[in-house]
């Protein structure tokens, strides 16, 4: 056991990460230093997410091209279709690959907040698998594609939101990457039944480390995601003390990711909010080192 145990802990990780455009000058400054920070881990590649209703698309380009130039990152945008017809939805697809960007993650999206259900125009790509075919349809893309351990919020069951994967997958997606959860026992059993499924393309946890406890329990609320007690009590008491917050906040990640590794999970795609130093401090403690 105690040999398994050191071949999990020396077995090669790939790690990714997820970006999001910034909205001010300050928030540009601490993107900007957090890719310059996590740059030399050499990342399989980092995202740059897509606002609601497309309301980044100028930005998310802005930040993709700047990524380009500036680092030699291979950089995936988020693309999504809610607000956009399929011909801009291609035409940005279009563009992209002219710019030798050849991996996208694909997403329906989110409707913009005051909208509380979206009814796509006859024009857009309707769900998740008619942009993939979309996508497809332009170009050979290596394509990544959202899933969720514990159900998309809109799913009627697990059965249909398991089948709406797999149904993406046959579209044309190469990669699935989950949706943030904190009990590793709910994407084991998601793994298992993605198999049984039929799907063979690598189903990547998504990490999310907890910087700020109330910000992660309202991402959680509103994408149906649960925090088991046993984390939400180490948080207590501590509403005046960030320090001490940041520091559970690593060790939760990292007993996260090296148990997902002592299960044969060699990738991981971690949300850093445009914040560095905790994900680093995580692939560090993982081995995954600059080079």
């Amino acid at each position: 056991m105690d040999f398994l145990a050191d071949k999990d802990r020396t077995a090669s990780v790939a790690v990714s990460f997820e970006f999001f455009p910034p909205t001010d000058p300050d928030m540009e400054s601490l993107l900007w230093t957090s890719v310059r920070h996590l740059a030399p881990l050499a990342p399989r590649f980092v995202s740059v997410t897509y606002g609601a209703d497309g309301s980044t698309r100028d930005r998310t380009r802005e930040i993709v091209s700047r990524l380009r130039q500036e680092t030699t990152l291979t950089v995936a945008p988020h693309i999504t279709s809610i607000g956009s017809s399929r011909e801009s939805v291609r035409e940005l697809a279009r563009a992209y690959w002219s710019q030798g960007i050849n991996h996208l993650v694909a997403l329906r999206g989110d409707a913009p907040g005051s909208v509380p259900s979206h009814i796509p125009s006859p024009d857009e790509f309707r769900w998740g698998i008619d942009l993939v075919r979309g996508l497809r349809s332009v170009a050979d893309f290596e394509i990544s594609v959202a899933a969720y351990p514990e159900v998309h919020p809109e799913a009627s069951s697990a059965h249909e939101d398991l089948d709406n994967l797999r149904r993406k997958i046959d579209a044309g997606a190469t990669r699935a990457i989950t949706q943030f959860f904190f009990d590793n026992s709910t994407y084991l059993r998601f793994r298992d039944d993605c198999v049984a499924a039929g799907i063979s393309v690598p189903i990547v946890p998504g990490i999310l480390p907890i910087i700020n406890f109330s910000q992660i329990q309202r991402f959680a609320r509103r994408c149906g995601a649960r925090i088991p007690a046993s984390i939400a009590n180490r948080f207590e008491g501590l509403d005046a003390d960030a320090g001490t917050r940041r520091l559970i906040g690593a060790a939760i990640a990292i007993e996260q990711v090296e148990d997902l590794r002592r299960h044969g999970v060699t990738e991981f795609h971690f949300y850093t909010l445009n914040r560095s130093d905790l994900v680093y401090a995580i692939c560090h403690a993982i081995g995954v080192r600059a080079t």
